[in-house]
């Protein structure tokens, strides 16, 4: 994600509510938008072939995750969805009344929700996404069941710092939200780059609520990648079956297996696409030619101890006031305070 992104030259535009309810406001700060086949052409120039995770989430690839979450060797979304119930009287302690919650990113909204019945008279809610399409509904849902909040959204790269609009500016603290470990999904030190961002849009005292999943045995991280009923691996190869309906690709996907496991030294999962023969195919015009058993690599989810995060957090000044984690040390989530 580029720090440039926010520095759009179209002039940025708001969509104020109309009287009769819905979002107080929609502002679109006009982030570039991803040139698909210039990602692909040189993700499968490299030496290690790659293409990025976002491109997973076409329409069917994000309900294909969305059923990802509920399979039963998947065990983070269900594990910080109870932890986020258990903790909530906590967090309420911690954050006060007043408080402004802002979201990076605009998924599923179990998470929000939970967090918002928790507080105590929030007083406004604002969602930051890349994707208007994403970003619109998710925002209109909300404002419809949470009628006393102010609820607004922001079409930005949320990788770089992010001023909010007065309509969001309440009186109260900031309490930013990062659930599902989707920090995970970065590089280490891109990782702590994105929490010093973060740092820099609060004031001292404000908060940022961020899951992070833990570091444990590969005979639970190995099946949640793989499993049983193969929607994992459809998620894989449902990338390939993007590219060649948008970008004109000739890829056979049965010489193609969803390939996933624990890298230990690294701590993180990866998840691959292996060719199962010598082959050659067209994406965007470009011939592509892969040997069997190359790989094509499409996302990393690493996995921290407790005391690895704190040292990240920490060293882009943030406190951490509390880290919970549930029965069985799968998954935490950290209250950390900007200082």
């Amino acid at each position: 994600m580029d720090k440039t992104a926010l520095e759009a030259s179209a002039p940025e535009q708001a969509d104020r509510s109309s009287p009769c309810g819905g979002p107080a406001f929609l502002l679109d700060r006009h982030p570039p938008k991803d040139d698909f086949a210039a990602d692909v052409l040189e993700g499968l120039s490299k030496p290690q072939k790659q293409i990025l995770p976002k491109y997973f989430y076409d329409a069917r690839g994000s309900d294909l995750f969305e059923r990802i979450c509920r399979t039963p060797e998947y065990y983070v979304t269900r594990t910080e969805l109870k932890l986020l119930s258990d903790i909530g009287p906590d967090i309420a302690d911690i954050a006060g009344s007043n408080v402004t919650v802002i979201e990076f990113g605009s998924g599923s909204d179990a998470k929000i929700r939970r967090l918002l019945d928790a507080l105590p008279s929030p007083c406004a809610y604002v969602a930051i996404d890349i994707s208007r399409a994403a970003l619109e509904p998710a925002i209109e849902d909300l404002s419809r069941d949470y009628t006393d909040l102010t609820v607004g959204g922001i079409v930005a790269d949320f990788s770089a710092p992010i001023e909010l609009p007065p309509e969001a500016r309440c009186g109260g603290k900031k309490l930013a939200f990062f659930p599902g470990s989707t920090i995970g999904n970065m590089e280490r030190g891109r990782a702590r780059l994105f929490l010093a961002d973060v740092r820099a849009m609060l004031a001292p005292g404000d908060g940022f609520l961020v899951g992070v999943d833990l570091r444990k045995g590969r005979d639970i991280l190995d099946p949640a990648y793989n499993d049983d009923e193969g929607v994992t691996a459809e998620f894989n190869l449902n990338v390939l079956r993007r590219i060649n309906r948008e970008l004109g690709g000739t890829i056979d996907l049965n010489k193609f297996r969803h390939l996933a496991f624990y890298n230990e030294a690294d701590g993180r999962i990866e998840m691959h696409l292996r060719s199962t023969a010598d082959q050659r195919f067209e994406v965007a015009g470009e011939q592509i030619a892969m040997a069997r058993d190359e790989t094509i690599h499409t996302e990393n989810s690493y996995k921290y101890s407790v005391p690895e995060f704190v040292l990240a957090a920490e060293s882009v000044g943030f406190r951490v006031l509390r880290t919970w984690k549930d029965r069985k040390s799968l998954f935490s989530i950290h209250y950390l305070a900007a200082i």
